[in-house]
Parts: structure tokens; sequence; C-alpha cells
């Protein structure tokens, strides 16, 4: 079921009221929910001894996230300067934070070991002899090709440009032996939204199997494997939900036969976001136009820089409009926004009850990779984002973009040279 309904029941009778407030469209975040989720998730694997998750930053990039994230115990996935910086901003150091970059630049590789440093996860063979101070923990990003199917989201691992092949693993952590790293971690991402509880299963063996592999080739231990993320979420009402209960189970179970087949186990780390603030985030946004030609199109204040998913992805978000949820959806509209690009619709012949101007609609489980993929174009900015205390407040946690902002970068000391 998209969007709780607890989330619903907590939001939808205050909407009208945070709209004539704040302006629409905004995102709007569910303390409640991100809390409930991320203790969830830290139950279910409660019986594999240092699980710990590193909150994908990418996901949901907004500072008071990340410090419910912080405070739930969390670590942070960092894949760039920016989350690095964030991160830190929020008390993160050291292990808290794991970065995974690829096409890593020098720059990149300073700003990781500043400040405490974090674990340091490489994509790349090539990157070992570019490390400027090689750290005593170190961790590769392993690509398993044809080795493994890959999800539709993600693709096939063979066309990916991310990760250390598997004939190249061991020679990795070879050499990163030999430039003083002494505690290892393995991971992958070979998944995104998946839903099929088997394929996470898959890719813990997987990881496991290597483990088993290089220890066995260079006589070392592994700290710990990272699974990656990838926990789907169902966006559609007919969408069956991950088995999260089933994966815990059978994960745990994986890591107790591998303590008492080699006397250890490492720990396992995992780095969720769609998964812990996808459905508990929201956009709305307000019905500004209707236009009857071929179709029937509804205009709406937001655009794809606010929610690029169905443009990008042809996803599918499920949309609520406030007062009439038990209307019959007796209308069958294209919902779109104002950029200058055909594809700008966040519904395309989406049965619907009938749309007013004026009324408020909602696309259900944007708290992931909404609001953080969006874009400037055709100088379209992007809107607030708010976030529902569980006390009952609604906090402004970003205000929108303005045209100052869109100047900003354009407003400099003249610099040039003659060529």
């Amino acid at each position: 079921m998209p969007m709780s309904n607890a989330f619903q029941e907590r939001l939808f009778p205050s909407l009208e009221k945070i709209a004539a407030h704040f302006g629409t469209p905004f995102h709007i975040y569910d303390e409640a929910g991100i809390r409930a989720t991320g203790r969830e998730l830290q139950q279910t694997f409660a019986g594999i001894a240092g699980f710990r998750e590193y909150f994908a930053v990418k996901a949901l990039p907004n500072l008071r996230i990340l410090e419910l994230m912080r405070d739930l115990g969390f670590g942070f996935d960092c894949s760039s300067i920016p989350e690095l910086v964030m991160s830190r901003s929020i008390g993160a150091r050291g292990d808290d934070i794991m970065f995974t970059s690829n096409n890593t630049s020098p720059e990149e590789f300073l700003a990781a070991e500043a400040e405490g440093g974090c674990i340091l996860n490489l994509d790349d063979i090539s990157l070992i002899a570019k490390v400027p101070r090689f750290p005593e923990t170190i961790c590769f990003r392993y690509n398993p090709g044809p080795r493994r199917t890959g999800n539709v989201i993600i693709g096939h691992p063979e066309e990916a440009k991310y990760g250390v092949t598997h004939e190249q693993v061991v020679e990795a952590y070879r050499l990163a032996k030999a430039r003083g790293a002494k505690r290892f971690g393995l991971h992958t991402m070979v998944a995104s939204n998946e839903r099929d509880y088997t394929y996470i299963v898959q890719t813990a063996v997987m990881l496991l199997e290597v483990v088993e592999m290089v220890q066995q080739e260079l006589d070392i231990r592994f700290d710990f494997v990272n699974i990656g993320g990838g926990l789907g979420i169902p966006y559609r009402p007919t969408d069956e939900p991950l088995n999260l209960a089933a994966i815990g189970r059978e994960v745990t179970a994986l890591f107790t036969q591998f303590r008492q087949k080699h006397g250890y186990a490492p720990r396992m780390l995992m780095e969720s976001g769609r998964y812990i603030t996808g459905p508990h985030g929201a956009l709305v946004t307000t019905a500004i136009n209707h236009k009857d030609i071929y179709r029937k199109y509804i205009g709406v204040d937001a655009c794809m820089s606010s929610l690029m998913r169905p443009a990008l992805y042809g996803a599918y978000h499920h949309i609520s409009v406030v007062g009439k949820e038990h209307l019959p959806k007796s209308e069958v509209y294209d919902v779109a926004g104002s950029l200058c690009e055909n594809n700008d619709k966040f519904a395309v012949q989406r049965e619907l009850p009938p749309i007013a101007e004026g009324d408020l609609l909602v696309l259900h489980d944007t708290g992931a990779h909404g609001h953080a993929m969006g874009f400037q174009y055709n100088g379209r900015l992007r809107p607030k984002e708010l976030l529902l205390r569980t006390d009952g407040t609604v906090e402004l946690i970003r205000r929108e973009e303005t045209v100052d902002d869109y100047l900003a970068t354009q407003q400099f000391t003249a610099d040039s040279i003659r060529v």
C-alpha cells in the first residue's frame, strides 16, 4: 500500500492548514514513520552481531533527516564531498561513514581522510595506487558480472560501471594488504527497489562465498560485509510489500552458519535509503489549470524539478486528491507540470476523482529520490521541504529555491585568461 495509513491519518486532516501557511508545492516527511521503519530494520537483523545500517544520504540529503538517522544510531553511506560534509556536520566521524565513490578524484580522497576519516570503499582496483595515505581499514565494491542477473532497475552487473570484477577481487585485497591495510570489508550493490526477498538473501550468500574465497587465498579475516541497499517499497496499491522478516530469518541463519564453520562471522552492514524514508514522504501540489484537448490535463504548481522519477523512469506514484479520497475515480487525466518538456507528467491517463482548481494533490512515496533528484532546467526551481514531527508540529527543514539562488553562481568577480 503506497504511503502508510498512519501517515495519511496524521497528515490529511491538517493538510489544508499546512498548505495555507507554507504554500505549495512542498515535500513533507513523517518523523514517526521514519523512526518506526528504522527501528524495524534494526530489530530484524538484531541476531547478527554488530549489524548497522548506513543510511544512503543520496536518498534524502537533508540535515534534519540525517539528525534522525544519527539519533537511531545509523551511519551514513556517502558518495560525494557534500555528502561527507553534511554527515560530519551532524557529528558523524570515522567508522560512522562509508565513502563509496566511483571515478574518484584526488580531491575526494583528501576529503575522505579528513576530519577523522571514514571507511573507504574502493570501486576499482586501479584506485589502490591512487589513495594518498592508505587507511588501515579498506573495503572493495564487488561486481559479480554474469554470475548474477541484475534486477530490472539496476541492470545487468556486467554492464554496470561499478566495482571490482570477480577475477580481480583476490588481487585487490592482496595489493591493499601490501599497502598496509589491516581490517577488511566487502561491499556490493546489485539491486534497486527489489521486492523479491530471495534476491536480497542471494546477495548475502554471494558475499559470504567471496569472503571465504579471499580469506582462504590470503589468510585474512573480514571485519564486515555490506550487502548494499535496494530494499523495495510498494509504489502501486497492487504491489506486494517486501518480506523483511523472511530476509532477517534467512540472512541471520547464513551468518550463524558462517560462524559455526569458521569460528567467527563478519559484521553485516546495510545501506538502505528508499526503504527507510520513501513511504514516509509526499509531494503536495495544487491544481491550477484544467485543459481539455485530445486528453484531459490537470496542471499543477509542481513540475519535474520537484519529482523527476515519473519522467526519468516511467515510475508510478500514487495520487490522492485531498477531501476526495472516497469519491469514484470517474475521470481520466494526465497530471502535468509547467516545464517545457512533454514528459513533465506525474501521471499519464490516470483514473482519478473529478479535480477542481485549488484542490490539493498528494503524490505518495516521494521520501527518497524525490527532492534529491531535482534540477533547475527551464529556470524551474526546487521546492521547500517540511517535516511532520512526532509532537504534531510541522517544521520547515529546507526553504524553496529563489531566483537569487538561481543567479548566485553567475555573479562573481570577473576572471579570464587570454589564450
